[in-house]
């Protein structure tokens, strides 16, 4: 398996893999194209048009020279800060549970980190994330965009972090537009 940033010529191999990943998905975002596919295989697009857009935290997993996973940070805030929000993190569903999606988590928090990134929020399942140090973003005094959301809402802090870095998480726009 390779670990890279994405390149354009993976754009279609990336929507491909992040609507397979989130065809069966139980709370995926309803389609916005009319291919049909999840709204997250959009979104992705909408990400890379926005000034959020972190060329160096789009990244792909290859296996046998095929994409078989993407994950992607964009910029968000806390109160006006600049942090990040990850997602979505894709894997083929004929890769899942080989890896891919932990490979992907590691480099894409490394790569994070190694940019003076202060922390990573997300909104996934605590089961998967928390062994990638994901906590609730309560913990921190981070708040929801969606309360509702409560600990399905999580930070990952990192070697910038400061816990002074409180107050209510915004995601980069095309997160709004569902």
């Amino acid at each position: 398996m390779l670990i890279r940033r994405e390149t354009s010529d993976d754009v279609p191999a990336i929507r491909a893999v992040t609507a397979a990943a989130f065809a069966t998905a139980p709370h995926s975002a309803p389609p916005v194209e009319p291919d049909g596919a999840p709204g997250e295989a959009t979104l992705v697009g909408w990400l890379r048009a926005d000034p959020g857009w972190v060329p160096e935290l789009s990244m792909v997993a290859e296996v046998e020279g095929q994409v078989a996973g993407h994950v992607v940070c964009t910029r968000g805030t806390v109160d006006g800060s600049p942090v990040l929000g990850l997602g979505p993190l894709s894997v083929d569903p004929a890769h899942q549970g080989s890896g891919v999606g932990s490979a992907l988590m590691h480099a894409v928090l490394g790569a994070a980190d190694a940019l003076g990134e202060p922390l990573v929020a997300l909104l996934g399942d605590p089961g998967y994330y928390r062994r990638f140090g994901f906590r609730p973003a309560s913990e921190v005094g981070i708040t929801a965009p969606e309360p509702a959301w409560g600990d399905l809402f999580q930070v990952r802090t990192l070697a910038a972090y400061d816990p002074a870095l409180t107050g209510t998480f915004t995601y980069a726009a095309p997160f709004s537009r569902f």
